[in-house]
């Protein structure tokens, strides 16, 4: 369940959102309770994020827990908030599952934002330097 406060031509609306099924949900808007239907998903990807892991002996590659794919391709998503260090894919390019599309610096971390899948980058939404907060979108893959 999710609530949201917003004004629309400073009119204050206040939801709760609850799923009930994958593309149905119940919304409650100002006390008044609807069931709505939601017509299109859009495709979210979430990136494999490669860290280095410090061990008594030095310090371990290893790769983080995957997280959960909707959809083939779509848009990649920052999984956590830092600044973006090196991009190393253009709008354009051919990638493959698993090659490294940028740096994203998190916490003192080098964190490597790989393609989850094969496809072309359509669009790249930031630039080296930026800093970007969890959730905004980083890379479109198609």
């Amino acid at each position: 369940m999710q609530k949201f406060k917003f004004n629309i031509d400073g009119k204050g609306y206040e939801a709760v959102v609850e799923e009930i099924e994958r593309n149905t949900a119940r919304v409650e808007l100002n006390g008044k309770s609807y069931t709505v239907q939601i017509e299109k998903e859009e495709a979210i990807v979430s990136p494999k994020i490669a860290a280095v892991k410090p061990t008594a002996g030095g310090s371990e590659f290893v790769e983080a827990p995957q997280q959960p794919v909707t959809g083939n391709a779509g848009s990649i998503k920052s999984p956590l908030p830092g600044n973006v260090s090196k991009i190393l894919v253009k709008e354009g390019q051919a990638v493959k599952a698993g090659d490294v599309l940028m740096t994203l610096e998190a916490m003192k971390m080098e964190n490597e934002i790989m393609a989850p899948g094969a496809g072309t980058v359509k669009k790249i939404y930031v630039a080296e330097g930026k800093a970007v907060q969890q959730g905004e979108a980083l890379i479109d893959i198609a």
